[in-house]
Protein backbone atom coordinates (compact mmCIF):
# COMPACT_ATOMS: atom_id res chain seq x y z
CA UNK A 1 0.00 0.00 0.00
CA UNK A 2 0.99 3.84 -0.61
CA UNK A 3 -0.29 6.01 1.98
CA UNK A 4 2.05 8.82 1.11
CA UNK A 5 4.74 9.99 -1.58
CA UNK A 6 6.39 12.53 -3.24
CA UNK A 7 4.92 14.59 -6.35
CA UNK A 8 7.02 14.62 -9.30
CA UNK A 9 8.27 18.05 -9.93
CA UNK A 10 6.88 20.63 -12.26
CA UNK A 11 10.17 20.00 -14.52
CA UNK A 12 9.63 16.10 -14.62
CA UNK A 13 5.96 16.88 -15.80
CA UNK A 14 6.64 19.22 -18.30
CA UNK A 15 10.03 17.71 -19.93
CA UNK A 16 9.05 13.65 -19.42
CA UNK A 17 5.21 14.16 -19.47
CA UNK A 18 4.64 16.57 -21.93
CA UNK A 19 1.41 18.68 -19.72
CA UNK A 20 2.01 21.83 -18.41
CA UNK A 21 0.98 22.57 -14.62
CA UNK A 22 -0.99 25.63 -13.99
CA UNK A 23 -1.20 24.96 -10.44
CA UNK A 24 0.30 24.71 -7.08
CA UNK A 25 0.84 21.48 -5.26
CA UNK A 26 2.40 20.19 -2.31
CA UNK A 27 5.57 18.31 -2.05
CA UNK A 28 4.59 15.41 0.06
CA UNK A 29 1.32 14.01 -0.27
CA UNK A 30 -1.31 12.04 2.06
CA UNK A 31 -4.55 10.61 1.48
CA UNK A 32 -7.15 13.49 0.99
CA UNK A 33 -4.30 16.10 -0.26
CA UNK A 34 -4.63 17.81 -3.57
CA UNK A 35 -1.66 16.27 -6.13
CA UNK A 36 -0.71 16.22 -9.60
CA UNK A 37 -1.90 13.38 -12.29
CA UNK A 38 -1.74 13.30 -16.04
CA UNK A 39 -4.52 12.58 -17.69
CA UNK A 40 -5.04 11.54 -21.93
CA UNK A 41 -7.08 14.79 -23.56
CA UNK A 42 -8.63 15.29 -26.83
CA UNK A 43 -5.70 17.93 -27.87
CA UNK A 44 -3.02 15.86 -26.52
CA UNK A 45 -1.78 14.85 -22.15
CA UNK A 46 -3.04 17.52 -19.38
CA UNK A 47 -1.89 17.77 -15.65
CA UNK A 48 -4.79 18.35 -13.50
CA UNK A 49 -5.17 18.63 -9.45
CA UNK A 50 -6.43 15.84 -8.04
CA UNK A 51 -7.29 14.32 -4.84
CA UNK A 52 -5.38 11.41 -3.37
CA UNK A 53 -8.36 9.01 -2.55
CA UNK A 54 -11.07 7.92 -5.14
CA UNK A 55 -14.33 9.52 -4.20
CA UNK A 56 -16.83 7.37 -6.43
CA UNK A 57 -19.78 9.10 -7.79
CA UNK A 58 -22.32 7.44 -5.20
CA UNK A 59 -19.96 8.98 -2.30
CA UNK A 60 -22.88 10.98 0.07
CA UNK A 61 -19.24 12.95 0.74
CA UNK A 62 -15.49 13.57 0.46
CA UNK A 63 -14.26 11.74 4.11
CA UNK A 64 -14.18 8.23 2.16
CA UNK A 65 -11.16 9.68 -0.07
CA UNK A 66 -9.03 8.65 3.40
CA UNK A 67 -9.44 4.86 2.98
CA UNK A 68 -9.39 4.78 -1.32
CA UNK A 69 -5.90 5.51 -1.99
CA UNK A 70 -5.07 2.42 -3.28
CA UNK A 71 -7.08 0.17 -5.71
CA UNK A 72 -6.03 -4.10 -5.62
CA UNK A 73 -5.79 -4.72 -9.43
CA UNK A 74 -7.32 -8.48 -8.07
CA UNK A 75 -11.02 -6.58 -7.27
CA UNK A 76 -10.74 -3.60 -9.01
CA UNK A 77 -13.62 -4.42 -11.03
CA UNK A 78 -15.80 -5.22 -8.40
CA UNK A 79 -15.56 -2.95 -5.93
CA UNK A 80 -18.23 -0.73 -5.88
CA UNK A 81 -15.77 2.30 -5.04
CA UNK A 82 -13.31 1.43 -8.23
CA UNK A 83 -15.75 -0.45 -10.66
CA UNK A 84 -16.83 2.96 -11.86
CA UNK A 85 -13.79 4.93 -12.92
CA UNK A 86 -12.58 1.11 -14.23
CA UNK A 87 -15.12 0.06 -16.16
CA UNK A 88 -14.96 3.74 -18.11
CA UNK A 89 -11.21 3.16 -18.80
CA UNK A 90 -10.41 6.44 -16.60
CA UNK A 91 -6.38 5.77 -16.64
CA UNK A 92 -4.07 8.49 -15.17
CA UNK A 93 -0.85 8.76 -14.63
CA UNK A 94 0.79 9.78 -11.21
CA UNK A 95 4.44 11.53 -11.33
CA UNK A 96 6.21 10.63 -8.32
CA UNK A 97 9.77 11.79 -7.15
CA UNK A 98 9.51 8.70 -4.71
CA UNK A 99 7.08 6.96 -2.23
CA UNK A 100 7.20 5.73 1.39
CA UNK A 101 6.61 2.50 3.15
CA UNK A 102 7.03 1.29 6.62
CA UNK A 103 9.88 -1.46 7.24
CA UNK A 104 9.57 -3.78 10.61
CA UNK A 105 12.76 -5.21 10.31
CA UNK A 106 14.31 -3.29 13.62
CA UNK A 107 10.62 -4.63 15.09
CA UNK A 108 9.05 -1.65 15.16
CA UNK A 109 7.37 0.24 12.08
CA UNK A 110 10.62 2.53 10.20
CA UNK A 111 9.78 4.78 7.46
CA UNK A 112 11.78 3.86 4.24
CA UNK A 113 11.87 6.04 0.98
CA UNK A 114 11.97 3.93 -2.16
CA UNK A 115 12.98 6.05 -5.22
CA UNK A 116 14.69 5.70 -8.85
CA UNK A 117 18.13 4.40 -9.04
CA UNK A 118 18.83 7.27 -11.17
CA UNK A 119 17.43 10.34 -9.16
CA UNK A 120 14.29 10.82 -11.70
CA UNK A 121 10.99 10.85 -11.61
CA UNK A 122 8.47 8.42 -12.38
CA UNK A 123 5.04 7.26 -12.74
CA UNK A 124 2.64 4.95 -11.37
CA UNK A 125 -0.58 3.48 -12.76
CA UNK A 126 -4.06 5.72 -11.36
CA UNK A 127 -7.80 5.23 -12.10
CA UNK A 128 -9.37 8.89 -11.62
CA UNK A 129 -13.15 9.79 -11.02
CA UNK A 130 -15.49 12.63 -11.03
CA UNK A 131 -17.38 13.82 -7.88
CA UNK A 132 -20.13 15.98 -7.94
CA UNK A 133 -20.90 17.63 -4.42
CA UNK A 134 -24.11 18.97 -3.77
CA UNK A 135 -24.35 22.71 -4.44
CA UNK A 136 -20.10 23.02 -5.54
CA UNK A 137 -17.74 22.39 -7.73
CA UNK A 138 -16.62 18.75 -9.07
CA UNK A 139 -13.81 17.06 -7.24
CA UNK A 140 -11.45 14.83 -9.09
CA UNK A 141 -9.95 12.39 -7.37
CA UNK A 142 -7.99 9.01 -7.53
CA UNK A 143 -6.55 5.71 -6.63
CA UNK A 144 -3.02 4.18 -7.37
CA UNK A 145 -3.71 0.77 -8.24
CA UNK A 146 -1.49 -2.11 -6.57
CA UNK A 147 -0.58 -5.66 -7.13
CA UNK A 148 0.57 -8.44 -4.94
CA UNK A 149 4.51 -8.02 -3.72
CA UNK A 150 5.13 -11.23 -1.81
CA UNK A 151 8.22 -12.52 -3.97
CA UNK A 152 9.35 -9.15 -5.03
CA UNK A 153 13.07 -8.77 -4.07
CA UNK A 154 12.84 -4.83 -2.94
CA UNK A 155 8.79 -4.34 -2.17
CA UNK A 156 8.77 -8.15 -0.15
CA UNK A 157 10.80 -6.61 2.82
CA UNK A 158 7.66 -3.67 3.50
CA UNK A 159 4.49 -4.00 5.61
CA UNK A 160 4.11 -5.62 8.99
CA UNK A 161 5.36 -9.41 9.29
CA UNK A 162 2.35 -11.75 8.71
CA UNK A 163 0.83 -9.10 6.17
CA UNK A 164 0.51 -9.55 2.37
CA UNK A 165 3.24 -7.65 0.48
CA UNK A 166 1.78 -4.97 -2.02
CA UNK A 167 3.35 -2.63 -4.57
CA UNK A 168 2.40 0.33 -6.44
CA UNK A 169 2.84 -0.49 -10.32
CA UNK A 170 5.46 1.63 -11.97
CA UNK A 171 4.89 2.29 -15.64
CA UNK A 172 7.68 2.79 -18.10
CA UNK A 173 7.80 5.77 -20.19
CA UNK A 174 7.43 3.92 -23.31
CA UNK A 175 3.86 2.56 -21.87
CA UNK A 176 2.86 5.76 -20.67
CA UNK A 177 0.83 6.42 -23.73
CA UNK A 178 -0.21 2.24 -23.61
CA UNK A 179 -1.75 2.97 -20.30
CA UNK A 180 -3.60 6.26 -20.64
CA UNK A 181 -5.39 4.66 -23.94
CA UNK A 182 -5.86 1.21 -22.65
CA UNK A 183 -9.04 -0.62 -21.96
CA UNK A 184 -10.24 -2.79 -19.20
CA UNK A 185 -9.13 -5.82 -20.64
CA UNK A 186 -5.53 -4.36 -22.42
CA UNK A 187 -4.56 -2.12 -18.74
CA UNK A 188 -4.60 -5.83 -17.26
CA UNK A 189 -1.30 -6.48 -18.73
CA UNK A 190 0.18 -3.77 -18.60
CA UNK A 191 0.00 -4.16 -14.32
CA UNK A 192 3.06 -5.79 -13.44
CA UNK A 193 5.88 -5.86 -11.06
CA UNK A 194 8.72 -2.89 -11.52
CA UNK A 195 12.41 -3.97 -12.03
CA UNK A 196 13.68 -4.20 -8.54
CA UNK A 197 17.45 -3.12 -9.64
CA UNK A 198 15.96 -0.28 -11.38
CA UNK A 199 15.06 1.25 -7.76
CA UNK A 200 17.26 2.21 -4.13
CA UNK A 201 15.06 1.79 -0.84
CA UNK A 202 16.60 3.54 2.42
CA UNK A 203 15.55 4.57 5.70
CA UNK A 204 13.80 7.98 5.74
CA UNK A 205 12.01 8.06 9.39
CA UNK A 206 9.27 11.10 9.48
CA UNK A 207 10.41 13.99 11.58
CA UNK A 208 9.10 14.22 15.10
CA UNK A 209 6.08 16.90 15.73
CA UNK A 210 7.97 19.40 17.86
CA UNK A 211 6.61 19.51 21.51
CA UNK A 212 4.20 21.94 22.14
CA UNK A 213 5.54 24.31 25.01
CA UNK A 214 3.69 23.94 28.40
CA UNK A 215 2.26 27.60 29.41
Amino acid sequence: MCTNYRAGSRDFIIEHLGAGVAFDYPDEVYPAYLAPIVLAGPDGRACRPARFGLIPPWARDATIARSTYNARSETVAEKPSFRHAWRQAQFCLVPLACFYEPSYASGRAVRWRIAAADGGGFCVAGIWETWHAPGADAILSFSMLTINADRHRLMGQFHAPGEEKRSVVVVAPEQHEDWLHASPAGARGLLHAFDADAFVAVADPRPARPRAIAR
